[in-house]
């Protein structure tokens, strides 16, 4: 197929600079109800619950800057023939329990580029590997998301 160009690939194994979140107990209360959490430690804001981090992680930008579907853009999004971009899915691994007054800092790099022929059409997969922890170095949680661009 040979749809990747060669600079997307010289892309595999570049990062975002670091994200650094503060985790307030007010932050984990909001999310909690916002999520309907029904366990005590979540809706008092003493632990995090696990999505917690998928929206803490994405950066506060205006509107105006969201990409068509929706996303941050991001300079770890390489410029592909194929254009409509699509969520893979998610795999996260967690380490540690979230809890308030944690600040964690969080890199996102792209790990892998490949293409595959779909029964619609060609697919380029983008690998992302976030890897989360706290301002001392103690790890949190690594996460593996993938987009599929057709």
């Amino acid at each position: 197929m040979g749809l990747i160009p060669d600079q997307a690939r010289a892309m595999i194994g570049a990062s975002d600079p670091p994200m650094r979140v503060e985790v307030s107990r007010r932050e984990i209360t909001k999310y909690s109800i916002a999520t309907e959490q029904r366990l005590k430690k979540f809706l008092d804001g003493d632990e995090a619950p696990p999505m917690f981090l998928f929206g803490a992680l994405r950066p506060l930008v205006p509107v105006n800057e969201l990409g068509p579907d929706g996303i941050a853009t991001t300079s770890l999004l390489p410029d592909l023939p194929l254009k409509r971009v699509m969520a893979g899915g998610t795999k996260t691994r967690y380490f540690r329990r979230i809890k308030p007054g944690d600040v964690l800092v969080a890199v996102r790099t792209l790990s892998d580029i490949y293409e595959k022929r779909g029964s619609k059409g060609d697919l380029i997969f983008l690998v992302y590997t976030i890897d989360v922890r706290t301002e001392t170095g103690e790890r949190v949680a690594e996460e593996m998301q993938t987009r599929i661009v057709r």
